[in-house]
């Protein structure tokens, strides 16, 4: 994306990681721009190769651009809420990473589910039949439908739609209700349907279901995989949720808010020991992928962390903080590789918010007295740790003009924290 200039208050407070809802509105409409530049990439590039993609793909592709244009145009709110989904960014770049042929075919046909998802939120008069591939209908921040085919026909009209298997006969469709027009937000009903969970008190999906949700192989190393629906605890889920949540509202209310405000998706992880063990797609911000966590201090750290990962991928974008393709790699405290200066700011810029929590939780009387202790000592461990990795930066001719800025006001607000006080109470 084209640089654009941002206000300097705007861009002090996010290098400082303190929430604020204007910070996250700028970003909100940076993340749909950049979405839009990926799906017309997406569109150009398969009408510059369209010889070279299946004529039925292509055909459905079109059809659903269509499709997808006539949503927006009956209900753009909704729409764009479709496209800005996290998971629909990590299709996205899966499928413009795809060389053309077979494979990028089979990227292609997730447009359909894409644009049919619109449609039915936006309440879309709908009699079509769509494709299943390998028998699920995969709705993007609403659910999954198996079909017993590979293929499922929707009629939807005045507020409920009706999917059916095509050439099976089923003694009950699964039906979708749309309980808000102004959200577009569908429930559905059925023997054959599987809806998402949304996290209590917050519009975040808990999404085990998505096939873009993590990337083949896993993510991260060692490479962490995702749950199955059919391993996921929602009610464990939502009562993780709820204590992290409860104790950043005592710990630091703003952001609290921030979380819930930023977060659309919690994607479940297999589990690989006693402790959660995040990730963030840099396709998908907006998604927090964690394994379990050991409680809500644990949990709460994790969306922070996360939280801040998807912030700085997003401004990222929109203000490139530091040059690609240099060889480079860097030594710091918290891994035991050596990272590329993108990575080095990355985790430099996550873990300034965790220290900016953990000093404020030393002094919050209003929180448990265990959370303070171990507060002040993981400040104690990290806050140095955060002040090496920026003193790579700043010595690092690796940075653009606003990533050394960046960078310096991240150190200024690094200072401001100095050294944790003791646990109060």
């Amino acid at each position: 994306m084209n640089f654009t200039p941002l206000p300097a208050a705007v861009f002090t407070e996010l290098a400082r990681t303190r929430p604020a809802p204007a910070d996250d509105t700028l970003l909100r409409s940076a993340l749909h721009a950049r979405r839009l530049l990926l799906l017309k990439a997406l569109l150009v590039r398969v009408h510059r190769h369209r010889e070279a993609v299946d004529a039925a793909v292509l055909r459905r592709f079109e059809t659903s651009w269509h499709l997808l244009e006539r949503a927006e145009s009956h209900h753009p709110t909704v729409v764009r809420d479709v496209l800005d989904y996290p998971l629909t960014g990590a299709w996205l770049a899966a499928a413009l990473a795809e060389p053309v042929g077979p494979a990028l075919d089979r990227h292609l046909d997730r447009l359909e589910a894409l644009a049919v998802t619109a449609a039915l939120r936006a309440d879309c008069p709908l009699d079509l039949a769509v494709e299943a591939p390998g028998g699920m209908l995969s709705l993007p921040g609403v659910g999954r439908q198996t079909a017993g085919s590979g293929r499922v026909r929707i009629r939807a009209g005045s507020r409920v739609a009706r999917i059916h298997t095509e050439g099976h006969t089923h003694p009950a469709a699964t039906v979708l209700l749309l309980t808000d027009r102004r959200t577009g937000a569908l429930v559905g009903r059925g023997p054959d349907w599987n809806g998402l969970h949304t996290l209590p008190d917050s519009t975040a999906r808990l999404d085990d279901l998505d096939p873009y949700r993590v990337p083949p192989g896993g993510v991260g190393t060692p490479a962490r995989t995702a749950a199955d629906r059919a391993d996921t605890d929602p009610g464990a889920w939502s009562a993780h949720w709820r204590a992290a949540q409860a104790l950043l509202a005592h710990t630091d209310p703003g952001r609290a808010a921030e979380v819930r405000r930023a977060l659309r998706a919690v994607v479940p992880l297999v589990a690989q020991g006693p402790r959660s063990l995040g990730a963030t797609l840099r396709s998908a911000p907006g998604a927090v992928l964690t394994s379990p966590p050991a409680g809500a201090q644990d949990m709460a750290e994790t969306l922070v962390h996360e939280i801040h990962h998807s912030k700085l991928a997003t401004l990222h974008e929109l203000v490139p903080l530091y040059r690609q393709g240099r060889a480079a790699v860097h030594r710091v405290g918290w891994r035991p590789d050596a990272r590329p200066i993108g990575g080095v700011l990355q985790g430099a810029y996550a873990h300034l918010a965790l220290t900016d929590l953990w000093r404020r939780a030393t002094t919050a009387r209003t929180v448990p007295r265990p959370w303070r202790s171990s507060a002040g000592q993981q400040f104690d461990h990290m806050h140095d740790q955060v002040g090496q990795a920026l003193e790579i930066l700043l010595e690092s001719d690796e940075l653009t003009n606003e990533g050394r800025e960046f960078a310096h006001q991240m150190r200024r607000h690094h200072a401001s924290l100095g050294a944790a006080p003791r646990a109060a109470g």
